[in-house]
């Protein structure tokens, strides 16, 4: 039953646009988070203020306050969705290419407003795919919709996170970046074939689009509901965002090469990934999503532990893939039913703004906490810091009695 169903679902255009949609999504992300982490270190910039990049990611945060404006307006050309699309990636495209013509050691400032152009024009850009994909999507194709969506989003780091990394140490940076930079035809090739939807019109005045969503959401949540769902949303991936934030600086202190990352490190995040996303995808048709948000968030809990592991035992190889692979899958599991419980949440008259403003949540860690890594890093070091981020996961559990009760049906909650 369940492997028909998956045929039948993933084998249309459909899925096939999710796939684009998840690739040119996540390739400006991953430069961001491994590329030019990787890049900085290498030029001896230090942990702490590597760290502070993070914050410079703050447009994903807080991409739902401009998430009305691309929802009101409509570009003179190719329609609301495609024309800032297009908008979005031939900018994200110029940006990344522009990034190797400066010498971290020389232009730091400069080399940070670039990262946070590139992170508005990429959380933006988000914005319309998010949308986009939740009207293309019928609600019997959300779940493996979103898990095809996610797992492109993976597949895209192999791009800045290995192809990338294997390449630096054979060419000069600003070949490295306009490679780079080049994969982001992919996306706007797909903005160019694909329809426009038109499914709603835009709303008569930005005052609409800013008000209508939120109240809908809390009318139809609660107000106390809706904190707690919003906190949930903050707090559940809290621990595995902070554990990986600085994973490629951790493996360069453990003594691999930039060559071993690209090829060891990523690939055996990557996989397992993807493994997990799609093994959570099959399993919430059996178990329904709030019972996978409570088994996939234990495992991720357990499986930050293996970092602990892996600090202590320094340059073993198969440790390294080992470890990796096991965290990653529970990342992969525990993104699969987080992302089915934020698609489940939006409604669909107000799909642009509620999502954008969901996933701002989602990324709140990855900004602003993980900008506190490099200082918390370099006060306890690396072994107690991957403790650390096992006990923080667990606030966001226990938020699952509220907000994901075990027992309750997952097509009602």
């Amino acid at each position: 039953m369940i492997k028909s169903i998956f045929w039948k679902s993933v084998f249309n255009r459909r899925m096939l646009i999710c796939v684009f949609t998840g690739f040119t999504s996540g390739l400006p992300l991953y430069i961001l988070i491994s590329l030019i982490p990787a890049w900085l270190r290498t030029e001896g910039v230090s942990l702490s203020t590597i760290g502070l990049f993070a914050v410079i990611q703050f447009p994903y945060t807080w991409k739902f306050v401009w998430s009305p404006f691309m929802d009101r307006y409509v570009p003179p050309f190719l329609g609301r969705r495609r024309g800032w699309l297009l908008i979005t990636q031939v900018a994200t495209l110029i940006l990344i290419t522009v990034f190797g013509m400066f010498n971290p050691s020389q232009s730091i400032w400069i080399i940070a407003a670039l990262s946070a152009a590139l992170a508005f024009f990429s959380a933006s850009q988000d914005i319309v795919i998010d949308a986009y994909r939740r009207e293309l999507l019928p609600d019997e194709e959300l779940g493996l919709g979103t898990s095809v969506h996610i797992n492109a989003y993976r597949i895209s780091g192999l791009i800045p996170g290995s192809l990338s990394l294997i390449l630096a140490d054979h060419l000069p940076w600003d070949a490295v970046f306009q490679i780079t930079g080049l994969f982001m035809l992919v996306g706007i090739g797909m903005t160019l074939k694909v329809k426009e939807l038109n499914l709603d019109l835009p709303p008569h005045t930005l005052k609409a689009a800013i008000v209508e969503p939120f109240k809908e959401f809390i009318g139809r949540k609660g107000i106390i509901s809706a904190l707690l769902i919003l906190s949930f949303m903050f707090l559940y991936k809290i621990g595995d965002s902070m554990a990986t934030a600085l994973a490629t600086p951790f493996y360069l202190d453990m003594g691999f090469t930039m060559t071993e990352i690209g090829l060891i490190a990523k690939n055996a995040a990557l996989w397992p990934a993807i493994i997990g996303g799609i093994l959570g995808g099959l399993l919430m048709v059996k178990i329904g999503i709030n019972r996978a948000l409570w088994l996939f968030g234990i495992v991720q809990i357990v499986t930050i532990i293996g970092f602990v592991f892996l600090s202590q035992m320094g340059n073993d190889k198969i440790a390294l893939a080992f470890v990796i692979s096991l965290e990653y899958l529970g990342v992969g599991l525990g993104t699969s039913a987080f992302t089915a419980f934020i698609a489940r949440s939006t409604h669909p008259k107000y799909t642009a703004t509620q999502f954008a403003l969901f996933t701002a949540f989602m990324a709140v860690p990855r900004t602003f906490a993980n900008a506190s890594v490099g200082f918390i890093v370099n006060f306890i070091g690396w072994t107690n810091f991957f403790v650390f981020c096992a006990i923080i996961a667990v606030p966001g559990m226990l938020l699952l009695f509220k907000v994901a009760p075990w027992n309750e049906n997952s097509a009602s909650a």
